[in-house]
Parts: C-alpha cells; structure tokens; sequence
C-alpha cells in the first residue's frame, strides 16, 4: 500500500528546543575543551581527574546492572578520559536525583494501594492456565499492579482501524478523559480528536491531557497549549527541556495511555500523530496497534495516569470517585503494567524473557528496534534451539538511519540459533507484540532496546486471553506475508561496508 505524501504541516520548530540545544552543545563543548586541556592547566587537577575516573571504572565494574551498557560507558571513558567521566556522571549512570524517587513512590502510594490484590484470581489463572500464571505472578511482584478477571482486551491494528473506534469511545464519554502520550501533534488524527475533546469539555466532562515533552515539542504550533486550556482542557508537559544538561533528560515519558469514565483504557504503540494513521507517508507504510481494555483492568491505567499526573503537576486526584464497577463476564486474565527509571525492577524485558521461558510451541514478535543486551539474545536463543518457533518482524524502511544498522548486527547469532527475523517491506513496524502458544499476548509501548528497558516510563497490557492471542497471531502471519525473510546464507554474505558500519554503531547501542 502506498501512501502519498501530504503538503507540507507548517510546524515549526519551537524557539526553546533550538535554544535549549544549542547552550547545551556550547556546554558540552566547554566541557570537552577543558578536558582536553586540563593537563596543561593543572598537573595536579589531571591526576584527580584520572584517579575519579579509574575509580568510576572500577565501581562501574562491581555495580549491578547491564553488562553491554557497562561496556560501552568504559570504552567512551577510556577514549576520553575527563570528558567521558563528566558525561557518565551526568547521564550514563542510570539514576536520577533520590529526591525523584521519593517523589513518585509517594505519588504512587496515593493511588496503586487502592487497586485490590484478588489471590482468588491468581487461583483461577493456575487452574485455568497454570503454564502461563507464572508471568502473572511475575509481573504482579515486579511492577506493584494486580492480577484481573472480567475484561477484555481489543486489539486494533492498523492506526487507520484504530481511529474510528477509539473516536466512538471518546464521544461515549460522560464523566472524565484522560490522555497520556509521547507524541501528540497538530494534523488530521488530533483534530478529530480535539473536536471531540472540545466539545466533551464544554458539556462538563473533565479532561486531561498529559504529554512528553521532547516528543511533542516540534510537533505543535505556539499557541497549541493556550487553545486547549481556553478550552477547559488541563494540560501538563512532562519533564520540559530546558537549557542546561540534566540528570533527567534521557528519562522520557514514553507512556500511551487514555482513560475514559473508569470504563475504557487505550495503550500501545499509536501515538497522537498523522503518521500513525497513514494520513501521510513517513518511513513507508506506518504498520502500528493498539489495545482497547474494558472491565476490572481499567482501573490500573487510572492509577498509572492520577500519579504520573501528581507527579507532573502536583496535583492530587481523587481516583476513589473516578473508579467505575463495569465488570466484563468473561473467562480472560488480564494484567496492566508500568515500568519506570526510577524503581529498582525491570519488568518490562522481564516479561519478554518470561515469554520466552513459558513457551510450549511458538513465540512471534514485532518490534521496531532491536537493539538487545546479552541476556536478552540468549534468552531468544535458547528459546529456538529447544524447538520453540521464534519469529520476530522488523522494519525494512527504519526511522533513523544510525539506529536500523544496530538492529542488524543482531540478526547474525539469532539467525544461526534458528531464530527466523522477517523485515517488514511496506516500511516501518511501530508495534510492540507478544503472542505465544495462541494463550498469552502482551501489547504496549515497550521496544525491544536500552530506552524502554532501561531509561523510559513505559507501559503495557498482559493478558491470557485466547481469543485476543489468536487474533494477534493472525495478524501476525498476514504481515509475514508482506515481509521479506533474513536468510542465513545471503546474510553472512553481506557486503563488508554493511559490516563494518553495523560493528561500529553497535558499540554505541546502549544510547539508542
């Protein structure tokens, strides 16, 4: 399917990113200059310098944490000694301010304790599933949200497919909307989506509308959130740029998530943005999903939403009067997620891994990166050679030229394992599925690389449901129609350049 390209939008580019960019690059540049310099002003400040950065080495070395990631950091610090430590220090440790920490633990605590930890549930799920309760009970230790029966999960693909449900659902709406996004950006799919949001306001419903800044800063004209405001919409921009380097940039708010009346919840990996539907071409054919869960699971997006909010804006919400019982009879399991830089767990590759290790007969997967650890390839590796059907669907047109290269340097031991990796030829794959042994399924906005495992706020939806797998995997086999398979043989028969520049930018790996 071919996608012609629009006219020009008319964005522009915001004057504070270009600033905020450019006296970043004046310090970092500074910071290098001293660097580089910092023996001939100083013999003394050299050798501390040099002893701070063994120092760091060494405890880099005996620290928890990604073997890869620790690797590339060691090598940037030894190219450059004083300015790789200053870099690390400032945005490679993995860590942010304990004040932070606090800060969303607190939030968190006015909202995940309300939501009811049925063990019953966790009994029907092994009765009915016990091969697959594990990843329940995984997930459930591991991100703080529990374990729900009565409710269904929608799966919509692709965005063109999506738009008109999730439009029915937001004009149902009678009491609150809640929208939490990376990207949302003025064109045709925001539009009808503000027309509604408008006109919901302005009959009383609450509406909310939280989005990251960096990845909508140059999708908006200026007076984008003036319009909305004026409009009775509450808006809140998570972690704004700003002009100096910060121990938090790297940490983006890379959450999908809506909430209307405590009845309906939205995730996966469609942004608010034209491309995700194809009203323009970008990279291709734009081949994303989504998630409409309805039922007792609702509730955990609300949670996830009231305390990202709190933590954003400080403002409390009442979640208790904005719970709705709209139990769904049915016999699906299903579990909301969330995964953060500032909790100590990493659920999300967890459940991949745990995906992985349950499987009986096939594991398929789509993911517009990657770009994985050790681990991770290992974990795919035994996973084929103990006769699971691995397939995993990649993009053939990539977003960024400097990120595809590293997703390829992968394929080599996974396809000599037996792992078989299909490129999506129409152009680029943005979803993020799960689907194993026609049972179990997670869909949401984590890739498969050091970004959403490690450094974003991410989220996502398990389910043991059936119906829903299936369905995915049908999905699933009609895009392996459209996709060109990586053959081993022609692989390691690819050019030494395609080599050589796949080798080198996967040094870099754990920045992308």
């Amino acid at each position: 399917m071919k996608i012609k390209l629009k006219s020009k939008r008319g964005i522009r580019i915001q004057t504070r990113i270009i600033v905020s960019g450019l006296l970043i690059i004046i310090q970092l540049a500074a910071l290098y200059v001293f660097a580089a310099n910092i023996s001939s002003i100083s013999t003394n400040l050299y050798k501390i310098a040099t002893a701070i950065s063994v120092i760091t080495v060494i405890f880099m070395l005996n620290r928890r944490g990604n073997p890869s990631y620790k690797i590339m950091w060691i090598l940037f610090i030894l190219l450059l000694p004083i300015f790789g430590i200053s870099v690390y220090l400032l945005w490679g440790t993995g860590t942010v301010f304990p004040f932070m920490k606090k800060r969303l633990k607190l939030c968190e605590s006015h909202y995940v304790p309300l939501l009811k930890n049925d063990k019953e549930i966790y009994n029907k799920l092994n009765y009915h599933d016990f091969l697959h309760s594990r990843q329940a009970a995984y997930l459930e230790h591991e991100s703080g949200y529990p374990l729900y029966t009565n409710s269904n999960v929608e799966y919509l693909s692709p965005g063109e497919k999506f738009l008109p449900r999730f439009l029915e659902e937001l004009e149902k709406a009678q009491k609150y909307i809640y929208l939490e996004f990376f990207i949302v950006a003025e064109g045709v799919m925001w539009e009808q989506i503000y027309k509604i949001l408008v006109e919901k306001a302005s009959q009383g419903v609450e509406v909310k509308l939280l989005f990251d800044d960096f990845g909508s800063i140059k999708r908006q004209h200026k007076d984008f959130i003036s319009r909305l405001q004026n409009n009775n919409i509450e808006v809140a921009i998570f972690n704004k740029i700003t002009p100096s380097p910060s121990l938090f940039v790297n940490n983006r708010n890379h959450k999908k998530i809506v909430v209307i009346d405590g009845k309906v919840a939205v995730t996966g990996g469609l942004n608010l943005a034209d491309e995700y539907i194809n009203e323009f071409e970008r990279f291709g054919y734009w081949m994303d999903c989504a998630a409409i869960i309805k039922g007792d699971a609702v509730k955990s997006f609300l949670a996830m939403f009231c305390s990202t909010w709190e933590f954003t804006t400080g403002k409390r919400i009442d979640m208790i009067s904005h719970i709705a019982e709209n139990t769904i009879e049915n016999h699906s399991f299903v579990l909301p997620y969330c995964d953060d830089p500032l909790n100590d767990s990493n659920p999300a590759e967890g459940i991949y891994m745990q995906i992985l290790n349950s499987a009986q007969k096939y594991v398929y997967i789509t993911t517009p990166y990657l770009i994985i650890d050790s681990a991770m390839i290992t974990t795919l590796c035994q996973a084929s050679k103990s006769g699971i059907d691995v397939k995993i669907i990649t993009p053939h047109i990539p977003d960024k030229w400097y990120v595809h290269p590293v997703t390829q340097y992968n394929y080599l031991e996974l396809l000599e394992a037996g792992v078989k990796i299909y490129e999506y030829t129409p152009g680029f794959i943005h979803s993020k599925l799960f689907v194993s042994d026609d049972t179990v399924a997670t869909i949401g906005t984590v890739n498969m690389d050091y970004r959403s495992f490690m450094l974003h706020f991410e989220c996502g939806v398990w389910m043991s449901c059936p119906e829903t797998a299936i369905e995915i995997k049908d999905h699933f086999n009609k895009m392996l129609e459209e996709s060109e398979e990586i053959v081993l043989e022609r692989w390691r028969k690819r050019g030494v350049f395609k080599r050589f520049k796949q080798a080198i930018l996967h040094i870099f790996a754990p920045f992308m």
